[in-house]
């Protein structure tokens, strides 16, 4: 294949008008939203004095409303038109961002504000992220569906690159409360996205929700043996291994010692990482194997115990850009191998489901690294947090092994259908 060609596999679904408005508008948002984490997580730690706790608390805070919330809001994604959801969620989220802005450049800000912000924000992104994720296939259909969803990672992590980057220069030279007005109107640009689809060229399909709400979709899981490892594994290693933004200001601060501009590199080097996994991911065309899922999880627990043991600042930059590969690698290997093996009358819920799973269970991990960096150094919230990954990665290959043999997959040459075992015949990939 020519390097034309391979870039234009690679930004195939861009060719899609709708989807390539989103994405333009989704990387202004995007972008915002780490300007704004950066600056956030930086008024948190001035406010308190370097305080791990108030990190973990504000981090709680704006995960817990997407654990408690998100399967409701994969119920309002599978029954209601989800490109009007995303436009009420984003001017709600610009309306939230601006209070904040104004308190802080009213010089008014507390602890409290910010906590508060941060819980109404989750409250919106409850209902927000299942409609998100679902309304991609709505935009490309099903075949660009693995294109599409990488895409949005690289914009994402794209996003993680530049925004914390910009933020911590412009903290440096026009303070915080700055940031907090360039995030408010980032959210206009996915505002404007939206307003501008073309709504008759979705694929919308005919099939309907299916009834039985919230429970429906759990049993459907449950029922799904092929859907249930991924989720595992996304379960522990977020809980234990994704709690970047407790991590990463503590580690800038109290063992590297470092200004507001050289704290953001830090976050960049972990996105340029995952980025270029995202990158790579683009030429996915079909649904991945259950072995790249247990293969990348482990990659994943090695390179953060690397990243918490990196004895200089280098150093950490390189082991937290393949710590970023790695989790990117296996967020879409699992999220690919569970979206593309769901049927699409539950794909909210069960991408509702994946996101409680992925980011709800961010405010225990949140609170138990914040304690654990508190007790133990900033380190620790990375070796300890890898190794526990590492464990459960290796645990989940071990239980995958015999029923990979009872299933004949090592008989299965590269490339066939696999067996009814690991994916059943009923499964709708489209």
């Amino acid at each position: 294949m020519t390097g034309g060609g391979v870039l234009r596999g690679m930004t195939a679904s861009l060719r899609v008008r709708n989807f390539r408005l989103f994405t333009l508008g989704q990387l202004a948002s995007v972008t915002g939203t780490w300007m704004m984490f950066t600056a956030q997580d930086w008024l948190v730690l001035r406010l308190t004095g370097d305080s791990a706790a108030a990190l973990s608390a504000v981090t709680a805070a704006q995960f817990a409303p997407v654990l408690l919330l998100t399967l409701l809001g994969g119920r309002l994604a599978d029954r209601y038109d989800k490109r009007r959801l995303l436009l009420a969620a984003n001017l709600a989220a610009a309306l939230l961002a601006g209070l904040l802005a104004a308190v802080a450049l009213a010089g008014g800000l507390r602890l409290w504000h910010i906590i508060g912000c941060a819980a109404a924000l989750g409250v919106v992104n409850a209902v927000e992220i299942p409609a998100r994720m679902s309304f991609v296939s709505e935009m490309v259909g099903g075949e660009l569906l693995p294109n599409a969803s990488a895409l949005s990672a690289a914009y994402f992590n794209t996003a993680r690159v530049l925004g914390p980057a910009a933020a911590g220069g412009l903290i440096s030279v026009w303070g915080s409360p700055a940031v907090l007005v360039l995030n408010t109107a980032s959210y206009l640009g996915t505002v404007a996205a939206l307003a501008l689809m073309r709504p008759h060229e979705l694929h919308r399909g005919t099939a309907r929700a299916a009834r039985g709400g919230v429970v429906a979709g759990l049993r459907y899981v449950a029922a799904r043996r092929d859907l249930l490892l991924p989720l595992a594994l996304v379960a522990l290693l977020a809980l234990a291994g994704f709690n970047f933004q407790v991590t990463l200001p503590l580690l800038a601060r109290t063992v590297f010692d470092t200004g507001a501009g050289t704290f953001g590199l830090l976050t960049a080097a972990m996105a340029a990482g995952s980025l270029l996994a995202a990158l790579v991911t683009t030429m996915r065309r079909g649904r991945p194997g259950q072995r790249l899922v247990l293969a990348s999880a482990v990659a994943f627990g090695v390179t953060e115990i690397c990243s918490g043991l990196a004895p200089t600042f280098p150093v950490a930059l390189l082991s937290l850009a393949l710590t970023g590969f790695a989790m990117m690698v296996f967020s879409q290997a699992a999220n690919h191998r569970v979206q593309l093996g769901t049927e699409a009358a539950y794909r909210g819920r069960v991408m509702a489901l994946y996101t409680v799973i992925y980011q709800g269970t961010t405010p225990i991990g949140a609170l138990l690294t914040g304690w654990l960096a508190g007790a133990a150094g900033a380190r620790s919230g990375l070796w300890v947090a890898g190794a526990v990954c590492l464990a459960g990665a290796l645990a989940a290959c071990a239980v995958a092994a015999p029923r990979g043999r009872r299933a004949g997959i090592r008989s299965v040459p590269s490339g066939a259908a696999r067996p009814a075992e690991d994916e059943p015949a009923s499964a709708s990939h489209g």
